[in-house]
């Protein structure tokens, strides 16, 4: 194990909003009791004042870094950007995750048992947006003692959460780090996650959303799902790259409708490996959220929208996203500088597409380390 990461961790749990004292939600609904999942890195300082948290996207979860035991094959999906000597110090800084309401990985979803039922939620789980997620971290927060966040940082829907934090809690965030995001769920995207929510609802298993108890898993449809989704994560040029009109395992086309190309084989792995890990209900849940989510809505404008906001920005895209593009990010960038407001923006060169965000890049971790490091030393001399 690399001498910079930071080891073995174990999860942890918090639960609040316990009856009658629900959380109420945007849609008008309350939930309670909530169980969050989360891990954390590093030590919290005398004064609180050097936490991070990280927003996890669509598909992730609380484990961002190291190993819940030695048996594991990987580390957690950001393994690279948390530790000693990384660009989230974890001998600076205290870092935090936890999985959103409505995940699947240990907080409150579809899978959770109802109270009042004693079996789980499945769709009698109210529907949730990215600031019911963000309400319920700020409760993790206070539960941990923290009054301040150094920074929040995200990328996709963790970058929504980044910027519904600053917007919601303006006095509760330094900085904030939205990185492959958008102010807004466009209709493309909202288009892409509705075929994949129809190839769910198509699967015979899903059973009206009920399967878990039947006994059974949409997993056709959720692995349909994911195959659909990681497309829009890729870029043409690196699929190019990777995979092109190379044949799987052959030299000749099959003329039959087995499986001929290297790609196809790609995604059915993508689709195979999901469903081992993730559940459709949730998968439901998450991306209405992520279609709900929309900052012009909200506040007539997006320029409004950061009309109170306090934190520093740093806001990242990559040149090849065209799920979140570098035009979305500018129209991020473009709204706080309207409100005079501290923000500075980069487009990283990268060929991964929207994924990039996820893949080790030493101009993005140098630019991160660089601009938390800047706000650390003048929070600290506040």
């Amino acid at each position: 194990m690399n001498n910079n990461s930071v080891g073995i961790v174990k999860p942890h749990f918090f639960t609040f909003a316990e009856p009658p004292r629900e959380m109420p939600l945007d849609s008008g609904g309350r939930l309670g009791p909530i169980t969050l999942a989360y891990e954390t890195y590093g030590e919290l300082n005398e004064r609180a004042s050097n936490a991070v948290l990280i927003a996890h996207a669509l598909s992730g979860d609380a484990h961002v870094a190291g190993r819940h035991s030695s048996a594991d094959k990987k580390p957690g999906w950001w393994d690279y950007m948390v530790g000693r000597g990384r660009p989230f110090d974890t001998d600076r800084y205290f870092v935090i995750c936890s999985n959103v309401i409505g995940g699947c990985k240990g907080s409150s979803g579809p899978t959770s048992l109802n109270p009042q039922t004693g079996r789980p939620y499945n769709l009698d789980f109210p529907v949730i947006t990215v600031g019911d997620m963000v309400r319920a971290q700020a409760r993790l927060m206070d539960h941990l003692g923290i009054e301040r966040l150094l920074c929040v940082v995200g990328g996709s829907m963790g970058g929504m959460q980044a910027l519904e934090w600053a917007i919601e809690f303006p006095q509760r965030v330094a900085c904030a780090i939205p990185i492959a995001t958008t102010c807004r769920q466009n209709a493309q995207g909202i288009a892409f996650d509705e075929v994949g929510r129809q190839a769910i609802y198509a699967d015979a298993d899903w059973c009206e959303g009920q399967y878990s108890s039947q006994g059974r898993r949409p997993v056709k449809g959720l692995a349909v799902a994911r195959m659909l989704a990681h497309i829009t994560y890729l870029s043409e040029e690196s699929m190019r790259q990777k995979f092109g009109r190379r044949l799987r395992q052959k030299e000749a086309y099959g003329f039959n409708f087995r499986t001929d190309f290297e790609v196809e084989s790609y995604l059915q792995h993508q689709g195979e490996s999901f469903i081992k890990r993730f559940d459709a209900n949730s998968y439901l849940y998450i991306t209405k959220a992520i279609d709900y989510f929309d900052l012009q809505r909200d506040f007539g404008t997006v320029e409004k929208a950061f009309a109170q906001v306090s934190a520093r920005f740093l806001v990242l895209s990559f040149s090849s996203d065209w799920l979140y593009t570098t035009a979305q990010a500018k129209e991020i960038v473009r709204a706080l500088k309207i409100n005079h407001k501290n923000v500075t923006f980069c487009e990283i060169p990268s060929s991964y597409g929207h994924d990039a965000f996820l893949i080790e890049n030493p101009h993005m971790m140098k630019i991160i380390a660089d601009f938390i490091g800047h706000v650390y030393q003048e929070e600290s001399a506040r």
